[in-house]
């Protein structure tokens, strides 16, 4: 899998919630998993720094959930995952840090854990070039508008 660390959770979020939840608990029924602090969800407040006089100030709010865990396999062999969304669903943030620890770490099942990044990483592909094909068009050629003011000059 060629998909860097830092784009997994924006990956798995093109899926499905109960798909995500649903691996992640299947992957961890024999390891344990400790959080290093409960999943949280909450709002957080999106800074900006004005152009002119370099004093930040708050757009607004977001929705940020996050979660940080520990597996430990039977052996001892622990691995740790995290994962902070732009999302207000702890539960999920929490079933990607645990897919994010088992695909780290190569624990027992990452290859599918693996298939479902690829799989939401192509859904996010094919997001961005519908996009593209929108925003191309709907792109407006203002060059025709220099040509009616000259025209009318003349």
């Amino acid at each position: 899998m060629n998909i860097p660390r830092n784009d997994w959770p924006r990956a798995l979020c093109q899926l499905d919630a109960a798909e995500i939840k649903a691996v992640a608990a299947t992957l961890s029924c024999d390891i344990e998993v400790r959080d290093v602090f409960l999943p949280q969800a909450g709002l957080g407040l999106l800074s900006l720094t004005d152009g002119a006089f370099h004093d930040p100030f708050y757009l607004g709010e977001i929705p940020v959930a996050r979660a940080e865990v520990i597996l430990k396999t039977a052996d001892g062999y622990e691995v740790q995952g995290g994962c902070v969304l732009v999302d207000d669903r702890a539960k999920l943030a929490r079933s990607i840090a645990i897919l994010d620890a088992v695909l780290s770490g190569k624990l027992h099942g990452c290859n599918v854990a693996e298939n479902l990044v690829e799989k939401g990483e192509l859904m996010r592909m094919q997001k961005i070039g519908e996009r593209r094909q929108m925003l191309a068009a709907t792109r407006v050629d203002f060059s025709l508008l220099e040509q009616e003011d000259d025209e009318d000059a003349e």
